[in-house]
């Protein structure tokens, strides 16, 4: 889109002249050429919580200057009515210094326990349970698990309303805390229900939290990826070579292409290894 000669703005009235600037600045996101963006995926703070983490997180992805960070839940330890509202509070005031960064969270199990954590989770949060979101050309339907290891009849219903409401946008990420699909996608099941409508709508990443462990699989075109702690304790073999880590994803969106490279900490909380998505895909549950 061309630029509009100055002097013409000169003519009209100042708030004719704001809603064209407006307009014009919309315009200018959605043109072909400016397509190009990048965002930060971040894991479970919680979950017995390794202290100074996630405020690390958060600095070293702040240098990478995404715009904006999905965070797969789990943002307070949670499970008592009586605290909530002071973890929030303290969360609030970790994340205090990275206000420019849009953030949009997911309701994780230690988030979200009783009706007053739902309502205080919308509160923090600033939307329901469960939402989705645009950014240029892609859509975000973020679901909530927070009670359950398996996506409730609810959950499915509002996915394929919102799936088939923003069919046309290009570009689509399914998240949600816990990862419902980990069995279905380790043992390659195509007909799972989640799988069917992710490839009926082109999702091209299915993406969770709460296990802590960095992990992908790849199931007819769509890719499924567990990602790694930002501060929940670390499991398993707690060896990185098993996905167990401290870090975040950096999502670089260009058109319809998507490139995902996973960070882990610098020290001391770890060596500061940048990896492929692919580096971390299993199948059947060997790496």
């Amino acid at each position: 889109m061309r630029s509009m000669p100055h002097w013409r703005f000169a003519m009209l009235p100042f708030a004719l002249w704001i809603w064209l600037l407006g307009n014009w600045a919309a315009a200018q996101h959605s043109v072909p050429g400016n397509d190009s963006f990048q965002f930060v995926m971040l894991g479970d703070r919680t979950g017995e919580t390794v202290a100074g983490v996630y405020e690390r997180v958060l600095q070293q992805a702040a240098a990478d200057n995404p715009a904006f960070v999905v965070s797969v839940g789990d943002s307070i330890q949670g499970f008592s009515d009586a605290t909530a509202e002071t973890e929030w509070r303290g969360f609030q005031q970790i994340l205090a210094p990275y206000r420019r960064f849009p953030l949009y969270l997911t309701a994780g199990n230690h988030d979200i326990w009783s009706a007053r954590s739902e309502a205080l989770f919308r509160k923090n949060a600033g939307h329901l349970a469960h939402y989705s979101f645009d950014y240029s050309q892609a859509h975000f339907t973020i679901l909530n698990t927070s009670r359950s290891d398996s996506l409730s009849p609810q959950e499915f219903e509002f996915l394929q309303t919102d799936l088939e409401a923003h069919k046309d946008q290009p570009v689509k990420f399914i998240v949600s805390h816990r990862p419902s699909w980990l069995v279905d996608a380790m043992f390659q099941n195509p007909g799972a229900r989640l799988h069917q409508m992710a490839k009926k709508y082109g999702v091209q990443y299915v993406v969770a939290g709460h296990i802590h462990q960095m992990l992908e699989v790849e199931l007819e075109g769509v890719r499924y990826v567990s990602i790694g702690s930002a501060g929940g304790h670390l499991r398993g073999s707690e060896q990185y070579r098993d996905g167990w880590f401290f870090g975040y994803g950096l999502v670089r969106v260009r058109g319809q292409a998507i490139d995902v490279h996973i960070k882990e900490l610098k020290p001391p909380l770890g060596q500061g290894r940048v990896t492929e998505l692919k580096d971390w895909q299993k199948a059947g549950g060997g790496h």
